[in-house]
């Protein structure tokens, strides 16, 4: 398991070496996550975002083969215990385009969404929603931070790090 630091009251950061321990990240976070909570995906490309995704869809019982980057379809929706609901917005010349995508459907309470290149449409997101930054160290190691916004993201960075403090979880995995 991750090691998780504490950076302030809203973050905590690991480290992690390879595409195994992303996986492990991914699937720890999605064990907290629930219908209706949105995950902002930050960092440079090839930095893992869509690994993560994979991860974290391949705990919620969607193939990790079903899962790929949404580029060019912009939106794709995997069918496991919850709809899961993946964004990239890379190739969106204006925030204002991510608007244009649907957002109500995107943000549905029945799902989870996650965003990747989060940070470009932010103005956009929900308020309350997990960060997850990931920077490149190496060619295989990755830091990850997780940041909260809001009163639910919180509760899922206080589980993270194993506080006891305990979140509705009716609908986890």
């Amino acid at each position: 398991m991750p090691n998780w630091i504490r950076q302030n009251d809203d973050s905590l950061v690991c480290q992690v070496a390879d595409e195994v321990e992303t996986n492990t990240v991914g699937h720890q976070i999605a064990l907290l996550l629930k219908a209706g909570d949105v995950v902002a995906l930050i960092g440079d490309l090839g930095a893992g975002k869509t690994r993560f995704v994979k991860a974290v869809a391949h705990a919620w019982d969607v193939p990790q083969d079903e899962v790929n980057s949404p580029t060019f379809t912009l939106i794709q929706e995997y069918l496991g215990r919850v709809p899961i609901r993946h964004c990239d917005t890379y190739r969106l010349r204006t925030p204002e385009e991510f608007a244009d995508l649907g957002l109500d459907e995107l943000f549905a309470s029945d799902g989870i969404a996650l965003v990747e290149w989060a940070d470009r449409v932010v103005e956009f997101l929900p308020r309350d929603r997990l960060e997850i930054r990931i920077t490149i160290d190496s060619p295989t190691a990755r830091t990850i931070e997780v940041m909260a916004t809001g009163k639910r993201s919180r509760c899922i960075l206080s589980q993270l790090e194993d506080t006891g403090q305990l979140c509705d979880t009716s609908r986890q995995p």
